[in-house]
């Protein structure tokens, strides 16, 4: 049986690492790719037997990758040095958006300026607002998270905001934040907040393009709703 014997003595075909270099990584299976950052498994189970462990576990590749360092590390088979590798992985992934949202106008690449706040913010457990500074031209200038908490008139300071868009040169912004609650749907106080910094923006002539509010596998922007 495959389980019994090392992967290097699989046939070819059944290896991970070499099916994703003949076949492209889309070919393997979520514990295949698993298995390859994994590299080995642990005494009696494969790198693959692990993987599929693992996921069993935690779930979803995207569980995994959130849960928490104590829980990750706690599992038998993996470990700090595991946790650190898969972390790594997960912020190239990160770093990838934002490098796509660099080369060109946000507004010209909706779904990858949603890719990038979704990969940043779904996850997380506390509500982050942040703000993408973006030129005249509409490229991203800088990403940053202003503010932690319920997003609320108290929590979000749009003063604050003007600052730092003037101190970054922007010429718009974009604003965003996440529910944990997995929920998209706009609050009243989300609509609130919107315009107050819209106001703030306004009177130093800087446009406020968008508040996206990340939910769990899903986005809602308010300039969409007209709520802008």
């Amino acid at each position: 049986m495959l389980a019994c014997m090392a992967i290097r003595d699989w046939p070819r075909d059944d290896r991970p690492r070499e099916k994703l270099i003949e076949r492209g990584p889309a070919a393997l299976s979520d514990a295949e790719l698993l298995a390859i950052l994994l590299r080995t498994g642990t005494a009696g189970r494969s790198a693959l037997d692990l993987a599929r462990e693992i996921l069993r576990t935690f779930g979803t590749l995207r569980q995994l990758i959130a849960a928490d360092r104590a829980r990750f590390c706690a599992r038998p088979g993996l470990g700090l040095a595991r946790y650190a590798e898969l972390q790594a992985a997960a912020e190239i992934s990160r770093r990838l958006l934002s490098q796509t949202l660099h080369a060109g106008p946000l507004l010209a690449s909706p779904k990858a300026t949603r890719d990038f706040l979704t990969a940043q913010l779904r996850d997380l457990e506390h509500e982050v607002f942040c703000c993408l500074f973006l030129d005249k031209r509409h490229r991203l200038i800088r990403f940053e998270e202003l503010f932690r908490g319920t997003i609320d008139g108290a929590s979000v300071h749009p003063r604050e905001i003007v600052k730092l868009a003037l101190q970054r040169n922007s010429a718009a912004v974009i604003v965003a934040h996440n529910h944990p609650s997995g929920v998209a749907e706009p609050s009243r106080a989300d609509e609130l907040v919107t315009q107050r910094v819209k106001d703030a923006l306004a009177l130093v002539d800087i446009r406020l393009l968008d508040h996206i509010i990340v939910g769990d596998g899903a986005s809602v922007s308010l300039a969409e709703r007209g709520l802008i």
